[in-house]
């Protein structure tokens, strides 16, 4: 009995603690095959699809911005607009905080072939991690993104990520969020996750800049990211009414 627990705790220590542990999620072969397939399938409709959606951007200047002053940002949005959102930042070089889940697992290798970089880590497990290896590919000269209420939700209720983020490295805030007139929702996904529809509309709505100081404390911290909720939070109604007035001229033709 001894010599077993002491075995048991050699292994604990051995094992990674759990904001740093980015090992892929154990999967079974069949679960495997399906991330190669799901990966090529989302990868290959957003190819097809994505040249005939109709994009509006709002609020680019605040992007034009902060490049023209030589600085790097942090996106922010919600997970259920990662679709979209994939194409539009496709190939600029952007670095996305993916889960090692079976979800994470098929995400990643669409949104590489898409032209982003990722780091592995998520609020549940490697968030730590993963927030290094975005503090590093920020003084590259990328920018990053999170899925700010991934990976499991709750569904629009903001996570510390990108503040922490923005402590550590100076890097300003952008949160975002996308809007689609015609859209298949999967409503059994916690994040009614969005498909665009071919030759929908869609609209990108960009906040200004919310930097958080780098000695910023725990209250400071936590204001911060009452600012990222409560931006998140208007520019989501932005995009409800956005796509309010869309049907309202539909039904008015």
């Amino acid at each position: 009995m001894a010599e077993a627990a002491k075995t048991e705790a050699q292994n604990e220590e051995r094992r990674p603690n759990v904001q740093y542990d980015v090992r892929p999620a154990a999967l079974s072969r069949w679960r495997r095959m399906q991330v190669a397939v799901i990966g090529w399938v989302v990868y290959a409709a957003l190819r097809i699809l994505g040249p005939t959606l109709r994009i509006e951007l709002l609020g680019w200047q605040h992007v034009d911005r902060i490049h023209a002053a030589g600085r790097q940002f942090i996106w922010s949005f919600w997970h259920r607009g990662s679709i979209c959102a994939a194409w539009v930042g496709r190939h600029k070089g952007i670095v996305v905080m993916n889960s090692t889940n079976f979800d994470g697992q098929w995400t990643r290798r669409a949104v590489e072939r898409l032209g982003f970089g990722t780091a592995q880590g998520s609020s549940t497990r490697g968030g730590l991690r993963g927030l290094v290896e975005m503090a590093r590919y920020l003084e590259q000269g990328h920018d990053v993104a999170f899925t700010i209420d991934g990976p499991r939700g709750p569904r629009y209720v903001a996570k510390r990520g990108s503040v922490m983020l923005s402590k550590a490295t100076g890097a300003a805030i952008l949160c975002f969020h996308v809007a689609l007139r015609r859209a298949y929702v999967f409503r059994r996904t916690w994040d009614l996750t969005q498909f665009p529809h071919p030759f929908s509309q869609a609209a990108v709505f960009i906040a200004p800049p919310i930097v958080v100081a780098p000695k910023a404390g725990e209250v400071e911290q936590a204001s911060s990211l009452r600012q990222v909720q409560a931006a998140l939070d208007d520019l989501r109604r932005q995009g409800e009414e956005w796509v309010s007035r869309g049907s309202k001229a539909e039904n008015g033709k």
